[in-house]
């Protein structure tokens, strides 16, 4: 299968997807914020145009897109693309990629995709209006999305290896708190295998097999570099931001068995440990794809 990827938001994780399709013979487009990032896509024959609400997006841009990536967040005016989507015929699939936020704080407790969505902060109830006005558009007007709700993304170049190595990498104790992650490259797997068996309406959670305390993914890292593992500080002590506070308001973990069972995914990294090994082992020798450019605010 191949086809024409147009990306609302070529930021991490949308180019590991891209350069993944592109490798394949796919044509490959979207949008960014600025004209450096755009100049830097254009040297990986991606076409990048300037998009956010000053910068409306020409039409002709998505002229033959089979398949349409949405990972810009949506701000306090709701959803940017929502508001304004071009025509888009011919498109055989639509991803939208949203969080496990939406579910809010379960005290620790498992959730799936047929969980009630009570969101603890404005974050979170955005993203509830905007999966809304995405499955509208499905049942309205037959765009066929897929909804991702997407746990804490690593990878290379954003994991706690580059804090450790900082020195700025805390190990904040929160009783009871877990969090769900998934690999960036898992995640270009589930949105991959969902192309090959499109459903429109349907809505993943995508994360990896292991919730775990922040802690402990903090710790395996240093281990794994062989530094001192930082000292345990409770969450009252820490000094955080309202904004680095707000990722400890939930505490669940979240279960992937649909993402497995329908899609037929088996995670290349199923757990953080195997993870981080694979991110070290790549720096170690040097198996990187060109930079990433900076993920925008939000942006997965």
């Amino acid at each position: 299968m191949m086809g024409r990827l147009f990306c609302f938001g070529l930021g991490y994780s949308a180019l590991v997807l891209a350069r993944r399709l592109k490798a394949r013979g796919w044509s490959v487009a979207g949008t960014c914020r600025t004209a450096d990032k755009a100049a830097a896509l254009a040297a990986e024959q991606i076409a990048a145009h300037l998009f956010d609400r000053g910068h409306p997006l020409d039409p002709a841009a998505l002229a033959g897109a089979t398949h349409l990536l949405l990972s810009i967040p949506p701000d306090a005016d709701a959803d940017p693309v929502l508001a304004h989507l071009p025509d888009t015929p011919g498109l055989v699939w639509a991803g939208y990629l949203s969080t496990t936020g939406v579910y809010g704080d379960r005290g620790g407790a498992w959730v799936d995709e047929a969980s009630e969505l009570r969101p603890s902060g404005e974050r979170g109830r955005r993203r509830v209006a905007a999966e809304a006005g995405w499955l509208r558009l499905w049942r309205e007007q037959g765009l066929p999305v897929h909804i991702f709700r997407l746990a804490a993304i690593y990878g290379p170049g954003r994991s706690p290896f580059e804090a450790l190595r900082q020195g700025t990498a805390r190990c904040i104790d929160k009783p009871g708190q877990v969090f769900s992650r998934i690999h960036v490259e898992d995640l270009a797997s589930v949105l991959e295998a969902s192309m090959a068996r499109p459903r429109p309406g349907a809505v993943y959670n995508v994360c990896d097999d292991l919730p775990t305390p922040p802690q402990e993914v903090v710790a395996c890292a240093a281990r794994l570099l062989g530094v001192p593992v930082p000292p345990l500080v409770p969450i009252a002590d820490a000094g955080l931001s309202p904004m680095a506070r707000s990722f400890y308001d939930d505490s669940k973990r979240v279960s992937n068995t649909l993402i497995k069972d329908e899609l037929g995914v088996r995670l290349s990294y199923p757990d953080y440990r195997a993870g981080l090994a694979a991110i070290l082992e790549a720096e170690t020798h040097g198996a990187f794809p060109p930079p990433f450019p900076p993920p925008q605010a939000g942006q997965g």
